[in-house]
Protein backbone atom coordinates (compact mmCIF):
# COMPACT_ATOMS: atom_id res chain seq x y z
CA UNK A 1 0.00 0.00 0.00
CA UNK A 2 2.94 2.62 1.15
CA UNK A 3 4.80 1.83 -2.20
CA UNK A 4 2.00 2.41 -4.09
CA UNK A 5 1.07 5.57 -2.28
CA UNK A 6 5.00 6.68 -3.25
CA UNK A 7 4.54 6.34 -6.60
CA UNK A 8 1.79 8.21 -7.04
CA UNK A 9 3.50 11.14 -4.83
CA UNK A 10 6.41 10.96 -7.25
CA UNK A 11 4.61 11.18 -10.07
CA UNK A 12 2.16 13.80 -9.28
CA UNK A 13 5.40 15.52 -7.73
CA UNK A 14 7.63 15.57 -10.82
CA UNK A 15 4.80 15.80 -13.80
CA UNK A 16 2.78 17.92 -11.54
CA UNK A 17 4.95 20.70 -10.49
CA UNK A 18 6.86 20.87 -14.02
CA UNK A 19 3.25 21.35 -15.76
CA UNK A 20 2.35 24.01 -13.31
CA UNK A 21 5.64 25.48 -13.84
CA UNK A 22 5.03 26.18 -17.73
CA UNK A 23 6.61 22.64 -18.82
CA UNK A 24 5.02 20.92 -21.88
CA UNK A 25 3.95 17.94 -20.74
CA UNK A 26 3.04 16.77 -24.27
CA UNK A 27 6.41 17.05 -25.63
CA UNK A 28 7.53 14.29 -22.88
CA UNK A 29 4.83 12.35 -23.38
CA UNK A 30 5.42 12.18 -27.01
CA UNK A 31 9.08 11.75 -26.62
CA UNK A 32 8.02 8.75 -23.85
CA UNK A 33 7.37 5.55 -25.86
CA UNK A 34 10.50 5.49 -27.99
CA UNK A 35 13.22 6.60 -24.74
CA UNK A 36 11.02 4.36 -22.49
CA UNK A 37 11.88 1.78 -25.38
CA UNK A 38 15.10 1.98 -25.96
CA UNK A 39 16.16 1.85 -22.17
CA UNK A 40 13.54 -1.00 -21.30
CA UNK A 41 14.02 -3.05 -24.06
CA UNK A 42 18.33 -2.37 -22.85
CA UNK A 43 17.45 -3.13 -19.17
CA UNK A 44 15.47 -6.07 -20.10
CA UNK A 45 18.13 -7.57 -22.44
CA UNK A 46 20.78 -6.81 -19.90
CA UNK A 47 18.67 -8.99 -16.72
CA UNK A 48 18.37 -12.22 -19.57
CA UNK A 49 22.29 -11.68 -20.32
CA UNK A 50 23.07 -12.01 -16.51
CA UNK A 51 20.20 -14.05 -15.06
CA UNK A 52 18.35 -17.09 -15.71
CA UNK A 53 14.90 -17.96 -16.02
CA UNK A 54 14.72 -18.55 -11.92
CA UNK A 55 16.65 -15.71 -11.52
CA UNK A 56 14.77 -13.40 -13.81
CA UNK A 57 11.33 -15.12 -11.89
CA UNK A 58 13.20 -14.40 -8.27
CA UNK A 59 13.66 -10.59 -8.92
CA UNK A 60 9.67 -10.39 -10.23
CA UNK A 61 8.99 -11.96 -6.70
CA UNK A 62 11.29 -9.38 -4.81
CA UNK A 63 9.25 -6.75 -6.92
CA UNK A 64 5.91 -8.06 -6.13
CA UNK A 65 7.35 -8.13 -1.75
CA UNK A 66 7.22 -4.39 -2.17
CA UNK A 67 3.82 -4.15 -2.47
CA UNK A 68 2.90 -7.02 -0.57
CA UNK A 69 4.90 -6.50 2.60
CA UNK A 70 6.58 -8.49 4.74
CA UNK A 71 4.84 -12.66 4.66
CA UNK A 72 5.15 -12.64 8.57
CA UNK A 73 3.78 -10.93 11.23
CA UNK A 74 3.92 -10.58 14.78
CA UNK A 75 1.41 -13.56 15.27
CA UNK A 76 3.57 -16.05 13.10
CA UNK A 77 6.67 -15.13 15.01
CA UNK A 78 3.92 -15.83 18.31
CA UNK A 79 3.20 -19.10 16.49
CA UNK A 80 7.08 -20.27 15.92
CA UNK A 81 8.24 -19.75 19.35
CA UNK A 82 5.06 -22.00 20.37
CA UNK A 83 6.02 -24.84 17.73
CA UNK A 84 10.08 -24.85 18.92
CA UNK A 85 8.47 -24.74 22.42
CA UNK A 86 6.29 -28.06 21.88
CA UNK A 87 9.16 -29.77 20.47
CA UNK A 88 11.52 -28.90 22.75
CA UNK A 89 9.52 -29.87 25.32
CA UNK A 90 8.76 -33.01 24.07
CA UNK A 91 12.43 -33.49 23.78
CA UNK A 92 13.56 -32.97 27.00
CA UNK A 93 10.59 -34.35 28.96
CA UNK A 94 9.67 -37.86 26.85
CA UNK A 95 12.99 -37.85 24.67
CA UNK A 96 14.28 -38.10 21.39
CA UNK A 97 12.46 -41.19 20.21
CA UNK A 98 9.03 -39.30 20.75
CA UNK A 99 10.45 -36.27 19.20
CA UNK A 100 11.43 -38.10 15.85
CA UNK A 101 8.12 -38.98 14.48
CA UNK A 102 7.14 -34.92 14.32
CA UNK A 103 10.43 -34.62 12.53
CA UNK A 104 10.49 -37.11 10.24
CA UNK A 105 7.31 -36.31 8.69
CA UNK A 106 6.20 -32.72 9.85
CA UNK A 107 3.24 -33.26 7.13
CA UNK A 108 1.62 -35.72 9.73
CA UNK A 109 2.36 -34.32 12.95
CA UNK A 110 -0.44 -33.07 14.71
CA UNK A 111 1.80 -30.79 16.37
CA UNK A 112 2.78 -28.89 12.60
CA UNK A 113 -0.64 -29.27 12.04
CA UNK A 114 -0.94 -26.61 14.42
CA UNK A 115 0.82 -23.97 12.85
CA UNK A 116 -0.25 -24.31 8.92
CA UNK A 117 1.44 -21.01 7.34
CA UNK A 118 4.84 -22.30 9.62
CA UNK A 119 4.49 -25.57 7.61
CA UNK A 120 3.99 -24.33 4.25
CA UNK A 121 7.54 -22.63 4.93
CA UNK A 122 9.63 -25.62 3.32
CA UNK A 123 12.60 -23.46 4.53
CA UNK A 124 11.63 -23.07 7.84
CA UNK A 125 10.44 -26.86 8.38
CA UNK A 126 13.59 -27.97 6.28
CA UNK A 127 15.72 -25.67 9.32
CA UNK A 128 13.86 -27.12 11.99
CA UNK A 129 13.30 -30.57 11.16
CA UNK A 130 17.44 -31.44 9.72
CA UNK A 131 18.82 -29.47 12.97
CA UNK A 132 16.59 -32.11 15.43
CA UNK A 133 17.44 -34.75 13.60
CA UNK A 134 21.08 -34.01 14.22
CA UNK A 135 19.61 -33.53 17.52
CA UNK A 136 18.11 -37.30 17.46
CA UNK A 137 20.77 -39.11 16.01
CA UNK A 138 23.04 -38.12 18.58
CA UNK A 139 21.44 -39.42 21.44
CA UNK A 140 22.17 -36.53 23.01
CA UNK A 141 26.44 -36.25 22.77
CA UNK A 142 25.99 -33.36 20.31
CA UNK A 143 28.24 -30.62 21.02
CA UNK A 144 25.22 -27.48 20.59
CA UNK A 145 28.58 -25.47 19.63
CA UNK A 146 28.78 -27.83 16.62
CA UNK A 147 24.80 -27.71 15.89
CA UNK A 148 25.08 -23.78 15.84
CA UNK A 149 27.86 -23.84 13.04
CA UNK A 150 25.75 -26.04 11.36
CA UNK A 151 22.97 -23.75 11.44
CA UNK A 152 25.02 -20.62 11.04
CA UNK A 153 25.84 -22.27 7.43
CA UNK A 154 22.70 -23.15 6.41
CA UNK A 155 21.16 -19.55 7.47
CA UNK A 156 23.75 -17.87 5.45
CA UNK A 157 23.13 -19.86 1.98
CA UNK A 158 19.35 -19.08 2.30
CA UNK A 159 20.04 -15.28 3.16
CA UNK A 160 22.44 -15.14 0.49
CA UNK A 161 20.18 -17.08 -2.14
CA UNK A 162 16.73 -14.77 -0.87
CA UNK A 163 19.20 -11.40 -0.96
CA UNK A 164 20.33 -11.88 -4.58
CA UNK A 165 17.09 -10.71 -6.51
CA UNK A 166 17.25 -7.23 -4.41
CA UNK A 167 20.84 -7.20 -5.09
CA UNK A 168 19.97 -7.57 -8.72
CA UNK A 169 17.51 -5.44 -8.55
CA UNK A 170 19.51 -2.64 -7.07
CA UNK A 171 22.32 -3.72 -10.06
CA UNK A 172 19.36 -2.80 -12.19
CA UNK A 173 19.06 0.58 -10.69
CA UNK A 174 22.85 1.39 -10.90
CA UNK A 175 22.27 0.89 -14.48
CA UNK A 176 19.31 2.63 -15.53
CA UNK A 177 21.31 6.36 -15.69
CA UNK A 178 23.59 5.07 -18.16
CA UNK A 179 20.98 3.36 -20.28
CA UNK A 180 19.23 7.08 -20.33
CA UNK A 181 22.61 8.12 -21.67
CA UNK A 182 22.68 5.87 -24.43
CA UNK A 183 19.18 7.03 -25.42
CA UNK A 184 19.74 10.04 -25.42
CA UNK A 185 23.32 9.59 -27.06
CA UNK A 186 21.14 8.15 -30.03
CA UNK A 187 18.76 10.74 -29.77
CA UNK A 188 21.69 13.37 -30.38
CA UNK A 189 22.78 11.13 -32.98
CA UNK A 190 19.76 11.41 -34.78
CA UNK A 191 19.46 14.97 -34.60
CA UNK A 192 22.89 15.67 -35.75
CA UNK A 193 21.54 14.40 -38.96
CA UNK A 194 18.54 16.49 -39.09
CA UNK A 195 20.98 19.59 -38.72
CA UNK A 196 19.62 21.29 -41.89
CA UNK A 197 16.11 21.49 -40.11
CA UNK A 198 14.75 24.56 -39.01
CA UNK A 199 15.12 25.64 -35.26
CA UNK A 200 12.30 24.73 -33.92
CA UNK A 201 12.43 21.11 -35.14
CA UNK A 202 15.99 20.97 -33.95
CA UNK A 203 14.87 21.68 -30.56
CA UNK A 204 11.81 19.62 -30.21
CA UNK A 205 14.30 16.64 -31.19
CA UNK A 206 16.78 18.10 -28.37
CA UNK A 207 14.15 17.82 -26.12
CA UNK A 208 13.14 14.47 -26.65
CA UNK A 209 16.70 13.01 -26.48
CA UNK A 210 16.95 14.69 -23.12
CA UNK A 211 13.96 12.75 -22.21
CA UNK A 212 15.94 9.61 -22.32
CA UNK A 213 18.35 11.14 -19.89
CA UNK A 214 15.71 12.34 -17.67
CA UNK A 215 13.87 8.79 -17.40
CA UNK A 216 16.95 6.75 -16.95
CA UNK A 217 17.75 9.12 -13.62
CA UNK A 218 13.86 9.00 -12.54
CA UNK A 219 13.49 5.21 -13.15
CA UNK A 220 16.74 5.06 -11.50
CA UNK A 221 16.66 7.01 -8.31
CA UNK A 222 12.72 7.18 -8.15
CA UNK A 223 11.19 3.89 -8.47
CA UNK A 224 13.92 0.49 -8.75
CA UNK A 225 16.41 2.05 -6.17
CA UNK A 226 14.00 2.16 -3.79
CA UNK A 227 12.32 -0.72 -4.65
CA UNK A 228 15.68 -2.97 -3.92
CA UNK A 229 16.19 -1.12 -0.88
CA UNK A 230 12.22 -1.95 0.21
CA UNK A 231 12.94 -5.57 -0.57
CA UNK A 232 15.34 -5.98 1.32
CA UNK A 233 13.96 -4.60 4.02
CA UNK A 234 10.94 -7.43 3.87
CA UNK A 235 13.63 -10.01 3.13
CA UNK A 236 15.21 -9.19 6.48
CA UNK A 237 12.27 -9.16 7.94
CA UNK A 238 11.01 -12.50 7.18
CA UNK A 239 14.35 -13.73 7.78
CA UNK A 240 14.17 -12.79 11.20
CA UNK A 241 11.76 -16.24 12.31
CA UNK A 242 14.42 -18.86 11.11
CA UNK A 243 16.97 -16.91 13.74
CA UNK A 244 14.08 -17.62 16.17
CA UNK A 245 14.10 -21.52 15.53
CA UNK A 246 18.21 -21.34 15.93
CA UNK A 247 17.60 -19.11 19.11
CA UNK A 248 15.28 -22.00 20.35
CA UNK A 249 16.99 -24.64 19.61
CA UNK A 250 20.64 -23.96 20.30
CA UNK A 251 19.55 -22.17 23.91
CA UNK A 252 17.56 -25.44 24.89
CA UNK A 253 20.85 -27.89 23.85
CA UNK A 254 23.06 -25.62 26.37
CA UNK A 255 20.46 -26.12 29.07
CA UNK A 256 19.22 -23.31 29.54
CA UNK A 257 15.84 -22.77 31.36
CA UNK A 258 12.61 -22.53 29.41
CA UNK A 259 11.74 -19.45 30.34
CA UNK A 260 15.27 -17.48 29.66
CA UNK A 261 15.16 -19.36 26.06
CA UNK A 262 11.73 -18.36 24.88
CA UNK A 263 11.99 -14.47 26.69
CA UNK A 264 16.09 -14.53 24.83
CA UNK A 265 13.98 -15.23 21.11
CA UNK A 266 11.09 -12.56 22.09
CA UNK A 267 13.39 -9.30 23.27
CA UNK A 268 15.27 -10.19 20.02
CA UNK A 269 12.92 -9.16 17.83
CA UNK A 270 12.01 -5.65 16.69
CA UNK A 271 8.92 -4.10 18.16
CA UNK A 272 6.77 -4.56 15.39
CA UNK A 273 7.48 -8.00 15.52
CA UNK A 274 7.63 -8.30 19.06
CA UNK A 275 4.83 -10.43 20.63
CA UNK A 276 3.80 -9.14 24.22
CA UNK A 277 5.82 -11.13 27.44
CA UNK A 278 2.01 -12.16 28.57
CA UNK A 279 1.00 -13.46 25.63
CA UNK A 280 4.42 -15.99 24.75
CA UNK A 281 3.80 -16.87 28.60
CA UNK A 282 0.49 -17.12 28.85
CA UNK A 283 0.09 -19.27 25.50
CA UNK A 284 2.92 -21.48 26.80
CA UNK A 285 1.26 -22.12 30.23
CA UNK A 286 -2.26 -22.79 28.44
CA UNK A 287 -0.26 -25.43 25.90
Amino acid sequence: MFAAIGIVILLIMVFGIFTLSGGDLIAVLHALPVEMGIIGGAAVGGLIIGNNISGIKALLGSVAKVFKGPKYNKADFLDCIFLLSKLMKIWRTDGPLVLEPHIEDPQASLIFAEYPKLLADDTLISLICDTLRLVVVSSGTLDPHAVEEVMDNSLKTHHDEAIAPADNLQNLADALPALGIVAAVLGVVKTMGAIDQPPEILGAMIGSALVGTFLGVLLAYGFVGPMAGRARQVIEADGAIYHIVKQIIIASLHGHPQPLVIEAARSGLIRVNQPAFADVFDGIRGN
